[in-house]
């Protein structure tokens, strides 16, 4: 398993690399562009070069490169070009408004989808018909289209929840809340009847497999078997499904911080990329791809741990 861990991890740091590098390179390689797109069209070009000696971009790119890689392995992604905040100041406190969204979310979508997903695998009938035709319509309709309706009914119409997030430095639990019901109804209502579709098809197939019969033949019940061998050997698949989707949440975030105003990652990346903070589209990239190699880890090591195959494969 240590064997397992350590490879896991360096392909993780690997892929980490070499993102932040293509991404640094893409974002900073037009030292002169960026200046100007700063100081305005209407600058002299002692003015572009005056601010690119002020931003360092008028040293070589590998060099910049290194350099912004020494500080960050300090805890030092640079400051905002707009502002006298750090990059890490300005993502620690947007980094866990996004962060509680997509967990509170994902938690009710992996306990409604477990639920459904093993129900209408065990029972069949309406439940799995439910499951089915909630697959093709939740992939039918996009998730921003879910939240804008939510949002002009409970929110514009009927005022039962804030238009705009309350969430603030200090703010109560109330207003977290407040907030945030609106988008995780949005992103459960778009992602549970597929998820549990692919719960419902991985306990079907567990459910067929020999060693059920062999239980069965043992005098174990239907219920133990379930919870202690099916839904174990399921569980890999879910985990599997769960973890792209949080990784898709990521990315939606940006969407729906937006219809929200939720003040959280995805509206700092959307208000730095306009204002051309390139700092702290930089930030977001490396927080943001740290997020998604953690996830895959911890699911790799989960499914390592549910199921020794993957451990030998």
């Amino acid at each position: 398993m240590i064997a397992f861990t350590l490879k896991r991890l360096g392909s993780g740091v690997l892929l980490l690399a070499v993102i932040c590098t293509v991404a640094y390179a893409l974002l900073f390689a037009n030292g002169p562009s960026i200046a100007r797109n700063i100081v305005g069209d209407q600058a002299t070009a002692e003015q572009v070069a005056a601010k690119q000696t002020e931003l360092g971009l008028d040293q070589p790119l590998p060099l910049r490169f290194l350099s912004w890689v020494g500080d960050a392995f300090a805890g030092d992604l640079g400051r905002s070009w707009f502002g006298p905040i750090t990059v890490s100041d300005a993502l620690v406190t947007r980094l866990p408004v996004t962060l509680t969204l997509i967990a509170t979310a994902m938690i009710f979508v992996t306990l409604i989808a477990t639920t459904l997903g093993t129900a209408a695998a065990v029972k069949r009938g309406w439940i799995d018909r439910l499951v089915q035709v909630g697959a093709i319509v939740g992939d039918a309709i996009p998730g921003f289209v879910v939240a804008v309706v939510l949002a002009t009914i409970f929110a514009v119409q009927l005022g039962l929840f804030p238009a705009v997030s309350s969430i603030a430095p200090g703010a109560g639990a109330d207003a977290w809340i407040a907030s945030l019901t609106l988008p995780v109804i949005a992103i459960v209502l778009n992602y549970v009847t597929a998820s549990a579709q692919q719960i419902r098809s991985a306990v079907i197939q567990q459910r067929e497999r020999d060693f059920v019969r062999t239980l069965r033949s043992r005098g174990l019940g239907d219920g133990e078997i379930l919870l202690r061998h099916v839904l174990r050997g399921a569980a890999p698949a879910g985990l599997t499904v769960l973890s792209l989707q949080f990784v898709g949440l990521l990315g939606g975030a940006v969407i729906l911080e937006r219809i929200f105003a939720i003040p959280g990652i995805g509206q700092l990346a959307i208000t730095a990329t306009v204002n051309g903070d390139i700092p702290i589209v930089m930030g977001v990239v490396v927080y943001t791809v740290a997020l998604v190699v953690i996830v895959n880890l911890v699911v790799d090591l989960l499914n390592g741990w549910l199921n020794p195959k993957v451990r030998v494969s």
